[in-house]
């Protein structure tokens, strides 16, 4: 075992879980009321000048997010990897892509982050591994029927000489979700299921060698210091192939209530997150937490947010609200549910899936089309309609206060404390994502959210690598460098000035109390009331709406003053005189 950067120490097996000394309550539910800062790291920075951001890139702007005020960063995978889909088609899970640097550049990487009181959440991707992963590769190699391929959903085809797919599922990323293999004697032989791209053969998690690897690798990087785990498609290991070959089955039908789904969200799931917290996550002192990515029904996202399992869950629900104060309101509703069943809310506006929120506010709403629709259908259209980025940075600045106002855990995307919109125009050749060509052109992807971070004005790579490095593989447009990190720092009315200020006046606001009542005072507004005697409003509407009496803590527009109006398109936060803040 490497040396640990961080306090790890594990429980002793036969010790019951509460038996160590506990850390502080703070220390060990860090993860309810934190800030987090999802890092994508191939374009975060990069310091070896080879147009890949890398680990040290990431260590060499510790800074920045100390300066910014996050509590933990959540690295997107780091691993070895073709990058057939972005990094989340991995090799080894155990292992640094060597192209971003070495587990010795992991191990300083982490020792920097919680030297500046950083926590490190790292992307673990349980479903599936690469194409090019050993078992994979053991699998090809081996006969049907074989233990490697035990390990992966194998099966024969149907027709003649077993010539058509086991089912008529559709992959996620467009086309089948199986693939032929050629045998190792040079015949067709049998298909192997990948609900995400071919490159990504789906595991068969009623294996037992499968469930111990994957708490090997949770050990593996606890043992190096690791804080959490954020779990990629966390509602998908378990499934019932067998029982519904014969039915066509919508892959991307998530929501189903009941747990039916013969891929998605089965009961049985559950039993490998207990496993989990019981003979991983809780036998670490402080306990490692767990975040789960898991697209189900709302009744049913608690189960994944069970302290007895993975302990949260990420609410997509705001995330996929347009600007309305009745969509937003229940959402907020739905996530503050989640509270009650003992875990903390999560709150998100962007990650490295979507369309970054600062343009989806700005593009025009479409009848019966949602807010995330809209916005991928204006990114993939050549004739694309203008945009009003000014309008969807002001609401986006917005966004963020009436976010941060909200009682749980807040998950920031890269970028978006600078501001940064989609970049829609990049060029169809050269476009990675796999989405775009196996939709056949209808979606363009989401590699505009994916563009590496400018850092100064310094042309070509805008402080990204070094100033002789190589250029990233996606270029970066011209008008990053006038919403760069250098350009904003210290400029008063900034967006990096805003979220820095945000994020300081959320810490010294926020109290163990997360109760939070809601004042209706005014159509399309969200005023909302927190312990402390402080409030947060947010005018949705497009008229003016008059703040309440009191003390002007912040506000996304510096216009704002105390007393006066509050715009549309804009958030204030009050103390309110007299308010006991209930």
């Amino acid at each position: 075992m490497s040396t640990t950067t961080a306090p790890a120490r594990r429980v002793p097996a036969s010790a019951p879980v509460t038996a160590p000394t506990p850390a502080a309550p703070q220390a060990r539910d860090w993860w309810r009321r934190a800030v987090v800062y999802q890092v994508y790291p191939r374009s975060f920075a990069d310091a070896d000048g080879d147009g890949l951001g890398d680990l040290r890139g990431i260590t060499s702007r510790v800074g920045h997010l100390a300066a910014l005020g996050v509590d933990a960063v959540w690295l997107s995978p780091f691993y070895p990897s073709a990058l057939a889909d972005g990094g989340y088609d991995v090799d080894d899970h155990r292992a640094v892509d060597p192209r971003l640097g070495t587990l010795e550049d992991f191990d300083a990487m982490v020792r920097a982050l919680h030297a500046a009181g950083i926590r490190v959440v790292v992307d673990v991707v349980p479903n599936h591994t690469s194409d090019r992963h050993a078992w994979f590769r053991e699998a090809l190699a081996s006969p049907p029927g074989s233990r490697a391929r035990g390990r992966y959903v194998f099966r024969d085809g149907r027709g003649p000489g077993g010539d058509e797919p086991p089912s008529s599922w559709r992959s996620i990323f467009g086309g089948s979700a199986w693939q032929r293999v050629v045998e190792a004697d040079g015949t067709p032989g049998q298909w192997y299921l990948h609900i995400f791209a071919p490159e990504q053969p789906d595991l068969d998690w009623s294996e037992e060698e499968v469930r111990e690897d994957m708490l090997e690798t949770l050990r593996f990087w606890a043992d190096r210091g690791v804080d959490g785990f954020r779990v990629d498609v966390a509602h998908g290991l378990v499934k019932d192939v067998d029982g519904h070959l014969d039915v066509h089955v919508e892959i991307l039908d998530t929501g189903i209530e009941g747990g039916n789904h013969p891929l998605w969200d089965r009961d049985e799931v559950q039993e490998v997150y207990a496993q989990w917290r019981r003979d991983v996550l809780d036998a670490y002192d402080p306990p490692r937490s767990a975040v789960a990515e898991a697209s189900v029904h709302p009744d049913r996202r608690a189960r994944y947010a069970d302290p007895l399992g993975l302990g949260q869950a990420f609410n997509f629900d705001l995330f996929a609200c347009g600007w309305d104060a009745g969509e937003m309101r229940r959402a907020i509703d739905g996530g503050l549910a989640q509270m009650a069943a003992g875990s903390s809310a999560t709150w998100t506006l962007s990650n490295h899936d979507s369309v970054r929120h600062t343009t989806r506010f700005g593009v025009p709403p479409r009848e019966g089309v949602g807010s995330q629709e809209a916005a991928k259908a204006w990114v993939t259209s050549d004739g694309r309609d203008p945009v009003d980025l000014d309008l969807g940075l002001r609401r986006a600045r917005a966004a963020l206060l009436l976010e941060l106002a909200l009682p749980g855990a807040v998950y920031l995307y890269q970028g978006e404390e600078l501001g940064l919109h989609e970049v829609a125009d990049i060029p169809w050749e050269a476009v990675e994502d796999p989405i775009a060509v196996r939709s056949g052109g209808e979606e363009k992807g989401r590699d505009g959210c994916r563009v590496a971070l400018p850092w100064t004005q310094d042309w070509p790579t805008f402080g990204f690598g070094p100033e002789d490095g190589a250029l990233p593989g996606m270029r970066q447009p011209a008008w990053f460098g006038a919403v760069s990190a250098a350009v904003q720092d210290g400029v008063p009315g900034s967006t990096l000035e805003l979220y820095r200020a945000a994020l300081r006046r959320r810490r010294e606001l926020t109290t163990a109390d997360d109760a939070l009542t809601w004042v209706d005072d005014a159509p399309g507004v969200l005023h909302l009331e927190r312990p402390g005697g402080w409030r947060s409003v947010t005018n949705l509407s497009e008229v003016d709406v008059a703040l309440p009496a009191g003390e002007l803590l912040l506000a996304s527009d510096p216009a704002v003053v105390a007393g006066g109006a509050l715009p549309p398109g804009t958030s204030a936060w009050v103390r309110v005189p007299g308010d006991d803040g209930r």
